[in-house]
């Protein structure tokens, strides 16, 4: 039996659930998970959730699926403890660490990898399921025929995204919201900068647009092929989405579910039906249907949900009032709508989007005003002319349902205790290549670590990991010190030869394969006379995976890889874990890559306990955690990223063909590139990121070996130098950002501590007028341009 799963963003949504007929919730604590912005369960609602949903048989699981950083992991431990206590039916995990620590010291919980984890085919959830996971939330960007090669491959369980809304880029891979301010999609925190209105710099003219803004997934005709290519679970997004909605959408998916089978086309046409009141964003079946961009992209559609009803074209003078709001009052005017083919009642809920897309609120609507000059409403007095109102639910649709939860919640107490964290033992050193020793530990490993042990822990008591040692006879001659440099075409290698680095790593492309398999890049070429050897040797090769592994390509990438390695090369950046099925045992000298999140020791023990050799952090990784992660004598072992221009949305499509620019910039002019190759498209920063200053620096904190990234762009020789020189000088780069490199993740805990200290010193100071600065340092380089840094400038340099 198929299992339906409701999101529970709150109570109220979890009894909608239920009460439609859900098998099974999914829902957030107050931290660890994935929609940090919605209500989410306070300790004694979840455990009483989980009492009352266990004696009506149904099930619960709880997200647990974000990257958490060193210094939370014993808070972490603290959570997965009480998890443990209190016994949900499963939890659902993004983090390396987090499954190693789950692994070891909490067997009894069930694990299931979120789809921020990216897992798109049958070997990467292979490489999951050898540590415990049990079930697999696939990765959004797959086809029909793509699940069902999965379930044939696997046995891990399939949970499958069948309605809510999209992310434009390829699962767990967004970094465009954390780049803008530090609240990562892998936080819970995105701020949705695909939604957002760009402007277009286009050979005609300026265009503006929401040109990433996908419409909503909706599968309800494909739930009968999804049952029969053996899909265990259909989940609903939605977790901030209201009781309605959830109910909505359950009975709707409810019905095919149950109905199928005696009549497909008027059970799939009943739920269609039903789901006409949804009220969110054009509907899309994604890859289903089509793998063309305009299936899923439509820039004239505003990026927020509900009914359009009309923009704001006139305010009634003089009829601003107070009137109740939450705590306190607020304040509204009247105003008429243009453009809509429906009048809202008193009582209907709608969203104003501002005309220059700098907010959206919704409001339910107190009062209506009828005149000679048409309908008034109102709405909130900081709502203007320009400004769109959207339909999200009618009075009639407002449905009550029984109530779940217990009118007292004295009886459950349970909450996270104060457990010190395990030790936990890291090695440092280069391990034996092809050492099979590290294979997955039976489940029921769950003592701590035995060895020289580290707590693992973020306080400074805790910096410096105790490690076994296991060298490799000459790790030098593999993974020497000094200036790596990555590109993405075989004429950057010969460009780098300016200044030739000690190692450089060429991502594998549809480009690059031919070269370095020795073929010809033409097949239909007449001269078959042997290819143009590289400029490097394979001793100084690797070879960086995509991170993206969808099913339809695993089979092609692990032929290719078998050409490769038995042409002698051995040298790998790995992103994914299919990339560890396919390679690890093989006397392969495998570097984890950016994309196997490494934001604190238990993903490394994770990765080394699955033969990774080195590591090279996160992009989003701060200074700090990257050096509480890495003790001193893990260093030798990290490649430090100091240079490279950020990947913000990787698609699984080509943009459509009107889509004509490669660049465009936001409201606050902050410029990107957008740009496809043959099978994907990708946005990119602007202006790089570049710390090439603090490289002496770094030096002295026992980093060694580092990375200058000219992924997606075209190096050229003047740009080279000129970076090389700002590094060789400790020259900050013009024009460049840190990133997350000096403030981490956005901490809200943080910006409040520092919002009080400063309402503090301004009581203190009373009336005196303050000095110096008056605003924050933004953390983000201000500077102009510099007309040397130009790789990847131009129109035609759209490298992969």
């Amino acid at each position: 039996m198929v299992e339906l799963l409701a999101p529970a963003g709150n109570p109220e949504a979890l009894e909608a659930a239920i009460a439609e007929g859900a098998d099974a919730v999914y829902l957030g604590l107050k931290s660890f998970n994935a929609r940090m912005r919605s209500s989410n369960f306070a300790w004694n609602q979840f455990e009483a959730t989980v009492d009352v949903l266990h004696k009506r048989n149904k099930k619960i699981y709880v997200t647990v699926n974000t990257v958490v950083t060193e210094n939370e992991m014993e808070r972490l431990y603290r959570f997965l403890a009480y998890l443990n206590n209190v016994g949900p039916d499963g939890i659902i995990v993004q983090d390396l660490g987090l499954i190693q620590m789950a692994h070891k010291h909490f067997p009894n919980l069930k694990l299931h990898a979120s789809t921020q984890l990216n897992i798109a085919s049958a070997k990467a959830a292979n490489a999951m399921s050898r540590w415990g996971v049990s079930r697999t939330v696939l990765a959004r960007e797959l086809s029909l025929e793509e699940i069902r090669a999965v379930h044939a491959n696997t046995s891990c369980e399939l949970e499958v995204f069948v309605h809510g809304a999209l992310c434009v880029s390829e699962s767990g891979l967004c970094l465009f919201s954390s780049y803008l301010g530090g609240k990562s999609a892998n936080r819970g925190m995105c701020t949705q900068a695909c939604r957002r209105l760009y402007t277009a710099h286009e050979p005609e003219g300026d265009r503006e647009g929401y040109f990433f803004s996908p419409a909503d997934l909706q599968l309800i005709e494909y739930i009968p092929d999804l049952i029969q290519a053996g899909v265990a679970s259909f989940k609903i997004e939605g977790r901030m989405k209201s009781a309605e909605y959830v109910g909505t959408v359950v009975s709707a998916y409810r019905y095919v579910i149950d109905n199928w089978e005696a009549d497909k086309k008027a059970a799939v046409e009943t739920g269609k039906r039903i789901l006409a009141n949804d009220f969110a964003r054009k509907k899309t079946g994604y890859r289903f249907k089509s793998a063309r961009a305009e299936e899923v992209l439509n820039p004239d559609q505003a990026g927020g949900t509900g009914i359009y009803l009309g923009i704001i074209d006139g305010i009634k003078k003089g009829a601003v009032e107070e009137v109740p709001f939450k705590d306190g009052t607020r304040a509204v005017h009247y105003v008429q709508l243009k453009d809509g083919h429906y009048t809202p009642e008193k009582g209907d809920s709608v969203r104003i989007h501002k005309k220059d897309d700098s907010g959206r609120e919704s409001w339910k609507i107190q009062d209506i005003m009828e005149s000679k000059s048409g309908t008034w409403l109102q709405l909130p007095a900081d709502s203007g002319k320009g400004d769109s109102v959207y339909l999200l639910q009618t009075k009639a649709m407002t449905k009550r349902y029984p109530r779940l939860l217990p009118a007292s919640l004295e009886k459950y107490r349970k909450q996270p205790n104060d457990e010190a964290l395990p030790m936990l033992t890291l090695e440092a050193g280069f391990p034996t290549i092809g050492d099979t020793s590290k294979s997955a530990p039976s489940k029921s490993a769950s003592a701590p670590s035995a060895g020289a042990a580290l707590p693992a822990r973020s306080a400074a008591a805790a910096t410096a990991p105790s490690v076994k040692k296991s060298l490799a006879k000459k790790p030098a001659d593999i993974f020497p010190e000094g200036l790596y440099v990555q590109v993405s075409s075989i004429a950057d290698l010969h460009t780098i030869l300016a200044d030739k680095p000690v190692r450089v790593i060429i991502n594998l492309n549809e480009d690059t394969y031919p070269a370095l398999a020795g073929q010809q890049s033409n097949p239909q070429q007449q001269n078959q006379q042997q290819t143009k050897p590289l400029p490097f040797s394979k001793r100084e090769i690797f070879i960086s995976l995509d991170p993206f592994v969808p099913q339809e390509q695993e089979p092609i990438l692990a032929e290719q890889l078998e050409q490769l390695t038995a042409q002698g090369y051995t040298q790998f950046i790995v992103n994914n874990p299919a990339h560890i099925s396919m390679l690890r045992n093989k006397k392969n000298f495998l570097v984890a890559g950016p994309y196997l999140y490494t934001f604190n020791c238990w993903a490394v023990s994770w990765l080394q306990e699955n033969g990774i050799c080195a590591y090279i952090p996160p992009a989003e990784s701060s200074q700090a955690n990257i050096e509480t992660v890495f003790a001193p004598e893990l260093r030798p072992q990290v490649l430090l990223p100091l240079f490279s221009y950020s990947v913000l949305f990787r698609m699984r499509f080509t943009l459509p063909k009107n889509y004509n620019f490669l660049y465009f910039s936001d409201k606050q002019g902050e410029a990107f590139r957008a740009f496809s190759t043959p099978s994907a498209s990708f946005v990119l920063s602007d202006k790089p990121f570049s710390i090439v200053d603090r490289y002496h620096a770094l030096q002295h904190h026992q980093f060694s070996r580092f990375l200058l990234d000219f992924s997606h762009t075209s190096v050229e020789r003047r740009a080279y130098r000129f970076i090389l020189q700002s590094l060789r000088s400790g020259t900050p780069l013009p024009d460049s950002v840190r990133f997350n490199w000096k403030e981490g993740f956005y901490d809200p805990q943080r910006v409040e501590e520092l919002k009080q200290l400063g309402q503090k010193s301004a009581a203190e100071r009373g009336t005196k007028r303050s000095g110096g600065r008056t605003k924050p340092p933004k953390g983000r380089s201000q500077n102009r341009r510099d007309p040397r840094i130009t790789s990847g400038r131009q129109q035609g340099n759209r490298k992969r």
